[in-house]
C-alpha cells in the first residue's frame, strides 16, 4: 500500500514539447532507439536528413522524455542521454520537458524503468482506432507517486546502492564459477602431461578420425533439409556438453546423399570457426565438413578420447605450435600424441575427470538459481520504493 506518496498525473511533471521541423537538413543526423520494457533509450544508426520522406519531424534534447506513438504500451518510454542530444525523432515519436522544480529526472527514469505505466498507457491504447497507439494526451494523463523532491532523490540514491550490491553478487559468483572451471583445465592438464611423458602412439592409432560432408554451398540451401536425418553444426556440439542430445535440422533424402551419417557414439570434433569443440554422439547424425568424427578402436574408449580432446583444445599451441594457430584439421590431428594406458586406466581417468565436471555443472545450476533470486531482487526493491516502503 502506498503509504502517503499522492497519485498524480504526468501532466504535472511533464509538457508537451511541440517545435517540429518540415525538412531536416542535408547532413547526418544521430537518431535514437526506444526500448522496450523500460530498457532505456539508445542510439540508433545515424541518419542523413536529406535522404528521409516524412516531412514532419523533431529534434531531441539531452533529458526530455521520449514516448514511442507504437510501442509505448509496451514500455517503449526513457529519457534522451546525452548523447541524444540534437537526435532526429519522426512523428512516431512524442518528446516531452521535464519540470525539474518538481520531479528528479533520475527518479522519473526509475519509473519508466520499473515499467510502471505499461498496464496505464496499454488500456489506453485499446481504447483507440488503428493499430492500438500512444498518444501524448495518454501518458500526460497517467498518474504516478510522487512524493517531494528530497524524498525522491532519497530512493534513487537507495536503488542505486541496493542495485551496485546486486551486481556486485552478480560478480563474485561469475567469478566464483569461472574460477571452479579452471579445475577440469588444470587436472586434464596434469594428467594428460605426465601420462605423455610414458608410452606414446599418435591419434591415428588409436582412432578412426573422419571428416564430415556437406560441401554444397549455400549450407542452408531449404531443398536439402525438412526430412528424417538429424543433422547438427558447431553450435550445438559447443552447447551441449559431454554428450549431443538435441539436434535442431534434419536433412531429408536429398540432403543425406551430399552428407554423411555417423552413428550413436561417436565422438565429434570441430576443425573450423569455433576450434575443438568436442562431444559424444547420443544418435546417429549427419554432419559438416567443418566436423571431424572420430571413432575409437579396440582398446580406446570414447569418454578418454573425450577428455584427451578437452586437453588438446585447452593447449593447441603447445601440441601444434606452428600449424594450429589457425584452423585444425586431419593432418594436424592424426600424427597428435596419444598417452597409450590401459582400457582399464582409460577409465579410471574418465570417471575421475567426469566428476569433477559433475561438481562444476552443480554449481553452475546453483548460480544461475542464484542470478535469477538477484534479477528479481531489484523489480521487488523498485516495487518497494514506489510504496513508500523502502
Amino acid at each position: 500500500m502506498n503509504k502517503g506518496f499522492p497519485m498524480v498525473p504526468l501532466a504535472e511533471v511533464l509538457t508537451q514539447y511541440q517545435d517540429y521541423i518540415q525538412e531536416p537538413e542535408a547532413k547526418i543526423y544521430p537518431k535514437l532507439s526506444v526500448k522496450l520494457y523500460g530498457k532505456g533509450v539508445m542510439l540508433d544508426a545515424a541518419v542523413d536528413g536529406s535522404t528521409l520522406k516524412m516531412r514532419q519531424h523533431q529534434i531531441a534534447k539531452s533529458g526530455q522524455v521520449i514516448l514511442s506513438e507504437i510501442w509505448g504500451k509496451k514500455g517503449a518510454i526513457g529519457l534522451v542521454p546525452p548523447e541524444g542530444e540534437g537526435a532526429l525523432c519522426t512523428s512516431h515519436f512524442f518528446l516531452f520537458d521535464v519540470h525539474r522544480e518538481s520531479v528528479e529526472p533520475k527518479y522519473l527514469q526509475a519509473i519508466f524503468t520499473a515499467n510502471l505505466l505499461e498496464d496505464q498507457l496499454n488500456t489506453e491504447a485499446k481504447g483507440t482506432t488503428g493499430y492500438a497507439a500512444v498518444r501524448p494526451k495518454h501518458l500526460l494523463a497517467a498518474r504516478i507517486p510522487l512524493p517531494s523532491l528530497e524524498e525522491q532523490r532519497r530512493i534513487v540514491a537507495r536503488i542505486e546502492e541496493l542495485a551496485g550490491k546486486i551486481e556486485e553478487a552478480r560478480g563474485l559468483r561469475r567469478e566464483a564459477v569461472e574460477e571452479v572451471k579452471k579445475v577440469v583445465v588444470t587436472a586434464r592438464a596434469k594428467i594428460f602431461e605426465e601420462e605423455l611423458k610414458g608410452k606414446v602412439t599418435s591419434l591415428n592409432n588409436v582412432a578412426i578420425l573422419e571428416r564430415g560432408k556437406f560441401s554444397h554451398r549455400p549450407r542452408n540451401d531449404p531443398r536439402f533439409f525438412g526430412g528424417d536425418h538429424p543433422w547438427i553444426q558447431i553450435a550445438e556440439i559447443e552447447s551441449s556438453g559431454k554428450h549431443i542430445q538435441k539436434w535442431t535440422q534434419t536433412l531429408n533424402d536429398e540432403g543425406l546423399n551430399i552428407s554423411r551419417k555417423f552413428p550413436k557414439g561417436t565422438l565429434l570434433i570441430s576443425i573450423a570457426a569455433t576450434i575443438g569443440a568436442v562431444g559424444i554422439l547420443d544418435f546417429d547424425c549427419c554432419i559438416p565438413d567443418s566436423i571431424v568424427a572420430v571413432t575409437p578402436k579396440q582398446g580406446t574408449t570414447s569418454e578418454y578420447l573425450y577428455h584427451y580432446f578437452g586437453y588438446v583444445r585447452s593447449h593447441l599451441e603447445t601440441i601444434a605450435p606452428q600449424s594450429a594457430q589457425k584452423n585444425i584439421n586431419l593432418e594436424i590431428l592424426s600424427p597428435l600424441p596419444f598417452p597409450a594406458l590401459e582400457i582399464s586406466e582409460q577409465r579410471r581417468v574418465a570417471i575421475y575427470l567426469d566428476s569433477l565436471q559433475s561438481k562444476i555443472d552443480s554449481l553452475e545450476q546453483l548460480q544461475a538459481e542464484t542470478s535469477a533470486e538477484l534479477n528479481a531482487l531489484l523489480p521487488s526493491i523498485r516495487d518497494k520504493a514506489f510504496k513508500g516502503e523502502l
